[in-house]
């Protein structure tokens, strides 16, 4: 059902060639078959938006609508759908199948998709009044979850849940996370759940570290302090789990460093640094694994909404602004210069 939808709506839009991001009014998008339209309430900004519009990522289109961590209601639906109606609480995957990979064709969706197209790169995200997503893109989210709080839940917790599962960690093993903003914080609190023990949070900034703390590591460390590989030794005889959330050649290197044999090594972070991990010989002889990661699954957003419902966790904190539209360069200047350290700003349409 659309036709309760506006015509047009505000948007913030990004200029690939001109590097600008601008307030525009666009055309309100209409579902199709399987689709839903998603009167957005709030939407993150991730360090992924800012590599994009920094070029750090090419922008795979030549105008776009940032945004891929939203939440809101049910606004209309296209044929086909069965399990939403309008004024549902929802949350966004920020994913959708490609529909053409060998995954797809044999019906594995967005779950197992081999060429998962992305919200905000690949089409146009929530920066916005309203979005267009898939039915299957979609978690409920009961009323006792703020939607500001359910916004930070896509990616910048269901991300490093995500991590959390192909490290396969478990309970009683030692972790360390590399790079403590959106990803790093939530990934302590995160593997303080899962019962990891004890917890390693590693960042130059001193705030940054204190706030690790208090959300349950057991030890934060500087990495420039020449003294850290030897007090993550001293803590943790060699961890068992090294998460870089940072993603940079240098903290890669360290994070290989500081595990213990057989341990894993999860890259979390995005940037254009080539992947090291130091000296090949010690990487062979202490059979270190490394794997990449990105995303989530679906069944990780719900199990987040369950956690934040159960009250088993708490992103209320998580929140560190809430601007409008017209102020989404601000938001993306704070989050550049970690002005207040933030760990997600969030935009209200």
């Amino acid at each position: 059902m659309t036709h309760d939808l506006p015509g047009t709506m505000r948007a913030v839009r990004f200029d690939a060639a001109a590097k600008t991001l601008a307030v525009q009014t666009v055309p309100v998008p209409r579902p199709g078959q399987g689709e839903v339209v998603v009167k957005v309430a709030a939407c993150g900004i991730c360090q992924s938006d800012l590599s994009q519009l920094d070029g750090h990522i090419p922008a795979r289109l030549p105008v776009i609508t940032p945004g891929h961590e939203a939440a809101g209601t049910v606004a209309a639906t296209g044929d086909g759908v069965v399990h939403w109606r309008p004024g549902d609480r929802v949350v966004l995957g920020a994913g959708r199948a490609c529909g053409r990979c060998p995954e797809c064709r044999v019906g594995g969706g967005t779950n197992t998709c081999e060429s998962l197209e992305v919200m905000a790169f690949h089409y146009d995200g929530a920066w916005a009044e309203y979005v267009l997503t898939d039915a299957a893109s979609l978690a409920a989210v009961p009323e006792s979850v703020p939607l500001e709080h359910a916004a930070v839940l896509a990616d910048a917790v269901s991300t490093p849940y995500g991590a959390i599962d192909t490290a396969q960690l478990r309970i009683g093993e030692s972790a360390g996370i590399w790079g403590l903003g959106g990803l790093g914080t939530h990934l302590v609190q995160l593997a303080r759940i899962c019962g990891a023990a004890p917890i390693v949070a590693v960042d130059p900034l001193p705030a940054a570290r204190e706030r690790a703390l208090a959300l349950g590591a057991d030890f934060a460390f500087d990495p420039a302090d020449e003294r850290t590989l030897t007090r993550i030794a001293e803590a943790t005889g060699g961890l068992q789990v090294a998460f870089d959330c940072v993603g940079r050649a240098t903290t890669m290197t360290q994070a290989d460093r500081a595990l213990g044999p057989r341990g894993r090594l999860v890259l979390v972070g995005i940037t254009p640094d080539p992947v090291s991990v130091g000296p090949e010989i010690l990487f062979v002889r202490n059979r270190h694994t490394v794997v990449g990661h990105t995303g989530y699954r679906m069944r990780h957003l719900e199990e987040l909404v369950k956690l934040v419902d159960l009250g088993r966790l708490d992103v209320s904190g998580s929140v560190s602004a809430v601007l409008p539209l017209e102020e989404a360069e601000e938001g993306v200047r704070r989050l550049r210069d970690h002005d207040g350290n933030p760990i997600r700003i969030l935009l209200r349409p």
